[in-house]
């Protein structure tokens, strides 16, 4: 018999909010759960995300909805990554929660909501409509107290001290 599954949110301003959620998809595909990773606003093309791959290689199956964002590429169109976006929600809520997942991992779309790329009320619909076995991850800086108060886990991941502080770039393998 399965059991309920419940609703994490990593959210702040520090690292290892995806980090925190890739650990815990190795941790599940270990136990032989069936896995989906979807990220948003990230451009797997451009910037690699190496992660992506080895959850594919562990058995998960990894979506990539409204790549890329304004602040890393400013010749996107918002108006595309809002239709983008609202297009994966409801592909996610139609198609995805029906195909009987284990852990479902929804990396970044708390930047959708902060950055107005997705009303909050479709993504309090989006996990409220969770399949009721399905353990749902929302990773992301910025949710909001409405998400937080429907979740079950809430990690707030604070920076303290950050090389990027010192001008030092991501490095590869380590920030992405």
């Amino acid at each position: 018999m399965k059991r309920n599954g419940l609703i994490h949110i990593y959210t702040g301003d520090g690292k290892g909010k995806t980090t925190s959620a890739i650990g815990l998809a190795t941790r599940a595909l270990g136990h032989g759960q069936k896995v989906c990773y979807c990220s948003f606003h990230k451009d797997p093309e451009k910037y690699g995300y190496n992660e992506m791959q080895s959850l594919r290689k562990l058995g998960a199956e990894v979506f990539n909805f409204a790549k890329g964002h304004p602040h890393l590429n400013r010749s996107l169109d918002e108006n595309v990554i809002r239709q983008e976006t609202h297009d994966a929600v409801e592909k996610i809520k139609t198609e995805f929660f029906a195909a009987g997942y284990d852990l479902m991992i929804l990396d970044e779309l708390n930047i959708s909501v902060r950055d107005n790329y997705l009303e909050e009320e479709l993504l309090l619909d989006l996990i409220k409509s969770k399949p009721v076995t399905l353990e749902l991850v929302i990773t992301g800086r910025g949710a909001t107290e409405a998400v937080i108060e429907l979740a079950d886990y809430v990690s707030e991941i604070k920076k303290i001290k950050h090389p990027y502080d010192q001008n030092i770039r991501s490095r590869e393998g380590i920030e992405f």
